[in-house]
């Protein structure tokens, strides 16, 4: 059998820079990088991460991208590495750090198609840990449409206090406990110093670990490899198998956009719904299959929901955490489960060159546990872990995790804020009662600008006890760690005059999960006479990368893009 490394592979790109007499420059600088005579054949491959310090979600992405540059050189290309910004959510939430979040997807997604496209790259492994860097890599991914991998970072292990896991979830909520009295502060501190034991994104099935589940089902992934912890040896055999897998589709000519098929999409929200993942991956998978060139709407989110069994009983509502997932069988117990039942694509492609159902075979995973993960015949709730509502506050849709709570319908009184700080302060000062309906509004994609998660405030009013009393709602966003009935993404945004601009303290708000409806209680003359004297707010930007994303960006109901 021929050695892959002195094999000649297809270099549809890099002869740009590396053929001709015209790119002697181009030449001197790829020796002065390390590369020689021997290797101007060789494919050459980008291995883009977003490893920082910032946070632990992105410490183990330099190991791995050392390993994947070693899958590289042995399937007989050249890898040249590179890395992005990460935003960490953890730290920048609750304060006007998070409006940076959401923006950093785009500029992951920007910075890594244009040093693809500048340096003109073969192919790409693209590496990442934080909530907004995976959906980032698998934009650019799809933009590029070359030979692509994603591999993710890894999930942290969760900490012990006492005799219970602890996250940083708790984290949050313990805030909002020991603020009213409800823990002590020597409780909360034990909290903290304990909430994240290792490297890695965080722990429950908050939106990293969702979204790497999803990156799995899309095919984007090595079968596998979402549920491995940061810390397991076998990661970095993950990441050289990455590295040889891009090297593979190369060969076969195989494009990501011929993974990311409409077939792909609807398997990955299956999983989700299965999963009971982060309400943030309804508006990431509407990003990547906007850049697929995918038509995917929120009403498949329902479709496929409808179908789809909820069967994970994971944090932040449940019990377990991506590590015992993992423990267990990983991601594809959930994908062989479904695929049995007929409600997966077994004939999708997938980054190994074959499809979800010859991978699944491959690795015959086993069934579900029964306790982590359900079985069909025992889900958790009938219908997916995510709804999407729409109704006289959100024609366009809003977003709860069903899964969360099992209340049918709920109605409260209007408390509304135009600030998360706001509302986090009247929380915390016990201002907020059972029976409210908190409105935060003025955080969406343009209003905000940036959709800032709200788990401060979300963690707050569980911890005081609340959070099966209190309704909340926002333009904004929740972070995956967040539960009970917290409804997101309301669209339009109050910034565009949406319904949400126009609710008042004390107005009735009514959510009916069986209607899928999410009404404001106020009469048509009333809601007419409120719209013709309502103005938009100023810009809270007016300058730099937070007033740009605020021109360009669209509804939450659409992704959230910026075309």
């Amino acid at each position: 059998m021929t050695d892959p490394s002195t094999r000649r592979h297809p270099k549809p790109r890099s002869t740009d820079v590396t053929e001709g007499m015209e790119r002697a420059p181009a030449r001197a600088m790829l020796r002065a990088v390390g590369m020689t005579d021997a290797d101007w054949e060789k494919p050459q491959i980008a291995v883009a991460s977003s490893w920082n310090e910032v946070t632990p979600c992105n410490l183990p992405l330099d190991r791995l991208a050392a390993r994947a540059k070693d899958g590289v050189r042995a399937a007989g290309g050249f890898p040249l590495e590179f890395t992005t910004i990460a935003v960490s959510d953890g730290i920048s939430m609750g304060h006007e750090g998070m409006r940076a979040s959401l923006v950093s997807r785009e500029v992951i997604a920007d910075s890594v198609e244009l040093m693809v496209h500048a340096e003109r790259f073969d192919g790409v492994v693209a590496l990442a840990g934080c909530d907004k860097s995976l959906p980032g890599m698998l934009m650019a991914a799809a933009r590029l449409d070359l030979a692509a991998v994603f591999l993710y970072g890894g999930t942290i292990l969760p900490g012990r206090v006492g005799d219970r896991d602890v996250t940083i979830q708790d984290a949050f909520e313990a805030v909002g406990a020991c603020a009213l009295g409800r823990m002590t502060r020597a409780e909360l501190d034990d909290i903290e110093r304990h909430a994240c034991p290792t490297e890695g994104s965080c722990g429950g099935m908050f939106t990293a670990n969702t979204m790497s589940a999803a990156a799995e089902a899309l095919g984007m992934a090595l079968p596998g490899s979402a549920s491995r912890p940061a810390v397991d040896a076998r990661r970095e055999q993950f990441a050289v198998r990455s590295g040889e897998a891009v090297i593979a589709l190369l060969d076969a000519g195989i494009g990501s956009r011929q993974i990311l098929s409409r077939k792909a999409f609807e398997n990955a929200v299956a999983v989700v719904m299965a999963l009971g993942g982060s309400t943030n991956a309804v508006l990431h998978l509407l990003a990547i299959a906007h850049e697929a060139r995918v038509e995917l709407t929120l009403d498949d989110f329902n479709r496929v929901g409808d179908r789809t069994p909820h069967l994970a009983d994971v944090k932040p509502f449940g019990r377990y955490v991506m590590n015992d997932i993992d423990r267990i069988g990983g991601v594809p117990v959930v994908m062989k489960a479904l695929l049995d039942a007929g409600l997966l694509h077994g004939d999708a492609l997938t980054v190994t060159g074959r499809t979800v159902a010859e991978n699944l075979a491959g690795i015959a995973p086993p069934d579900p546990d029964g306790k982590i993960i359900h079985a069909l015949a025992d889900p958790i709730h009938r219908t997916g872990g995510l709804t999407i509502l729409r109704g006289s506050l959100a024609p366009e849709g809003a977003v709860v995790k069903s899964a969360a709570f099992d209340g049918a319908t709920m109605e409260g009184r209007a408390r509304v804020f135009d600030d998360e700080k706001d509302a986090m302060a009247a929380v915390t000062a016990g201002r907020v009662r059972p029976g409210d309906a908190v409105v935060i509004r003025y955080e969406g994609p343009a209003g905000g600008p940036g959709m800032r998660e709200m788990l401060a405030v979300t963690g707050a009013i569980k911890g005081a006890g609340l959070g099966d009393d209190v309704l909340l709602l926002t333009d904004g966003r929740f972070s995956g760690a967040t539960h009970g009935p917290c409804i997101g993404h309301v669209a339009p945004e109050a910034a565009h005059g949406g319904p949400i601009a126009l609710v008042a303290d004390g107005d009735r708000i009514r959510l009916d999960m069986a209607a899928r409806r999410l009404d404001l209680l106020v009469d048509d003359a009333e809601l007419d006479r409120r719209r013709a004297g309502w103005k938009p707010q100023p810009a809270r930007y007016e300058t730099g990368a937070l007033a740009k994303y605020a021109r360009l960006v669209g509804s939450a109901a659409y992704g959230a893009v910026c075309d």
